[in-house]
């Protein structure tokens, strides 16, 4: 029994272990415990026994790669970077800070992101290289019909009740006095800062009114150009000394002053310190009556809805599309109640189609203002199952995703038998989910 015990703490007490073997490449136990971490911190479910799951995932993986690099397709660097940028945004937002971070994963910053670069990439290439693998999956009419026909009744989804709208906003105009107020108090930070009195982000924890980056201090993390809007990136990518704060800068979100942190090539890390000018109950109830007015002229056949969209709208999102609004989830123009800003979903619940709303105030969350609002309602389909007529494409999609999903796994197996699997003993007592990888 002691042997046995002090065998199990040998074990445990391993620093790091080759697990699996998939032709030259080893998956090390400390790889696995990392994906584990990140799963659980990222909140993704494993489906089963992580210590089964996550190696058989990374195993796959190194199919795709094998072939990726036989097929010389690469991941692109400045896609990459972008996403690793992002996602060390992400872990430093929830953690609270670079020391914390460094913590939980028990390694400096730079092996984190060294090791997101590889992750990142690797993904990327697997995306591509499933694509190539799929990409002539086209399913014919006949196809589709015949799959429509097979499907059992219980298995045909059912259709969300979608509408589509059109929008016209802006905001209520705001007086002289408010925008000079902001002005003064942005002059004063930046006095304060270039003189030495104060400290840039300590101004921007306490002043900014972009709420995450003010957690941190004003401080953006590294972007590109094409990340900023560009009366910011202006100003900002022509900022050089790290002490000076930039001249106040105007934008859809309000006014700015900025402060450079560091260069690197095309991508820049900058504080800024955000404040938006106050609207009164006053400025509201006029912007509301213009709105009214406009409406009623719409009403009245004196100008279309698209027309008044192309005149007076401030929404850049929708003026260039007749007001139509887009679903960010899907990219298309047909949105579920749940998938709209609230303030609309209330207005159009009980609209007939055509119909115009009364003028309403809603927050516009890009820019994170409030705004007043009409809109129109273009289409709207009830609830239902799926059917052939109406939701050809989604039975197309459902009829393509299970060929793709076909492929993929006779590909894997297939490869399974080409090339060379070893599992250590300890880790082979697994339900996988392609038993090819033990030859019994």
């Amino acid at each position: 029994m002691m042997l046995t015990a002090l065998s199990a703490m040998a074990k445990d007490n391993v620093i790091d272990e080759v697990i699996w073997v998939v032709g030259d490449e080893a998956i090390l136990r400390s790889e696995v415990e990392e994906e584990r971490l990140r799963a659980q911190y990222e909140g993704t479910p494993i489906p089963g026994d992580p210590y089964c799951v996550i190696p058989e995932q990374i195993a796959i993986q190194k199919l795709f790669l094998h072939q990726a690099e036989l097929d010389s397709i690469e991941a692109n660097e400045s896609s990459v970077s972008h996403q690793v940028d992002a996602r060390i945004n992400y872990y430093l937002s929830q953690i609270g800070s670079k020391e914390k971070m460094e913590e939980y994963f028990r390694k400096p910053m730079s092996e984190i992101r060294e090791e997101l670069m590889t992750s990142v990439g690797n993904q990327m290439v697997i995306q591509q290289m499933q694509q190539k693998l799929t990409e002539n999956i086209k399913p014919t009419p006949a196809e589709i019909r015949k799959f429509f026909e097979n499907l059992p009744d219980d298995s045909l989804p059912m259709i969300p009740a979608e509408v589509e709208v059109q929008i016209l906003s802006f905001e209520p105009k705001v007086p002289v006095e408010e925008v000079e107020r902001i002005k003064s108090r942005l002059r004063e930070f930046t006095e304060r800062v270039n003189s030495g009195a104060a400290d840039f982000a300590m101004l921007a924890r306490l002043y900014s009114e972009d709420t995450e980056s003010a957690k941190h201090g004003g401080e953006l993390g590294f972007v590109g150009r094409g990340q900023l809007v560009p009366e910011f990136a202006e100003v900002a990518f022509n900022l050089n000394d790290p002490k000076r704060v930039s001249r106040i800068v105007q934008s859809e979100y309000g006014f700015h002053i900025i402060q450079l942190i560091e260069k690197k090539g095309e991508r820049i890390n900058c504080r800024h310190i955000l404040m938006r000018p106050r609207i009164s109950g006053d400025d509201k109830v006029k912007a509301i009556s213009r709105l009214d007015s406009i409406a009623d002229v719409i009403r009245s056949g004196k100008a279309t809805f698209e027309q008044a969209v192309a005149y007076f709208s401030e929404d850049k999102n929708t003026a260039l599309n007749a007001g139509l609004m887009m679903n960010p989830n899907t990219l298309a123009s047909k949105f579920e109640y749940q998938d709209l800003p609230p303030e609309i979903a209330k207005q159009i619940y009980t609209m007939n189609i055509g119909e115009i709303s009364k003028p309403f105030v809603m927050m516009d969350l890009q820019k994170n203002k409030e705004v007043v609002a009409i809109v129109k309602l273009k289409t709207k389909v009830a609830a239902h199952k799926a059917n052939l007529t109406d939701d050809y494409q989604i039975i197309r999609s459902m009829l393509q995703d299970k060929q793709s999903q076909e492929l993929i796994q006779s590909w894997i197996e297939k490869k399974q038998k080409e090339i060379y699997v070893h599992i250590d003993e300890n880790w082979s007592g697994c339900d996988f989910q392609y038993p090819g990888w033990i030859v019994r």
